[in-house]
């Protein structure tokens, strides 16, 4: 059975400065590449974060930015998500992009926006769920708001995710729900988690950071505090199919009760 070395990559992102975010980030898959990752997450929006005023300026350099993504990812032989400005037909949308050794594989945007943040008056809403095939396993993608909506993670589960990466900007005060649902989500659906969430100050939030490697027991392999770092931990597959195996969670649904997702 399959081991695979996954990372979290977390940062304080400089809200509207594209340049240098991006080498913040073409940084840091290096060194998680460095240390034997072969996955890797970067936070939610990580290009520029939510600057509103001047996201669909900042959207229309999203390719460029795509571009020296997947040469990093091909250069280092790693998968990569995270979400960035999609601009399409005048709508903006969050948007999480899955690079596979530099090949764009498929892109989520986000399902659930965040209303308490403005996010609906900005961003269109997504309409598809996403789980592929990679080199490193089948990954579903999730962003932020979409981790208190259970529905997602299990219809991840059903199209046969073994990992789901979360890209984030999760603020303080709400460091407990973030933890506590990251650990139900692994739990419930029986498989791994990889979360990176920004940190420190954007704008006017604060962000706890805590990114966080799960495995499908619900065990912390990674967590980080509230400064720029990344975190690396190994995945055993064998362990998730034999808690599989031993709790056969998905087999004992009740479709005929309430359904599918």
């Amino acid at each position: 059975m399959k081991k695979l070395c996954g990372s979290a990559v977390q940062f304080n992102i400089s809200l509207g400065d594209i340049n240098a975010n991006l080498d913040k980030a073409t940084g840091a898959l290096q060194r998680v590449a460095d240390r034997g990752a072969q996955l890797a997450v970067l936070p939610e929006m990580w290009s520029c974060g939510y600057d509103y005023r001047n996201l669909t300026d900042l959207a229309k350099q999203t390719p460029r930015v795509l571009e020296t993504i997947q040469e990093k990812c091909r250069t280092l032989d790693l998968v990569s998500v995270g979400s960035l400005p999609e601009l399409e037909h005048g709508t903006i949308y969050n948007t999480a992009y899955l690079i596979d050794r530099g090949e764009l594989l498929g892109k989520y945007r986000k399902l659930h926006l965040f209303s308490t943040m403005s996010e609906d008056r900005f961003l269109g809403a997504g309409n598809a769920s996403l789980v592929a095939d990679t080199s490193v396993g089948r990954l579903g993608i999730a962003i932020c708001y979409d981790l208190r909506f259970p529905e997602l993670f299990r219809k991840l589960a059903l199209a046969g995710a073994e990992i789901i990466c979360i890209p984030a900007e999760w603020p303080k005060p709400r460091q407990e729900h973030w933890r506590t649902l990251l650990r139900a989500r692994a739990i419930e659906n029986q498989l791994f988690i990889v979360a990176a969430n920004c940190c420190r100050i954007q704008g006017k939030l604060d962000f706890f950071g805590m990114s966080q490697l799960i495995s499908p027991l619900g065990n912390i392999l990674a967590e980080a505090d509230e400064e720029d770092t990344e975190l690396v931990a190994t995945f055993d597959f064998a362990e998730m199919e034999t808690y599989r195996q031993q709790i056969n969670i998905l087999a004992d649904r009740r479709d005929d009760i309430y359904g599918t997702p």
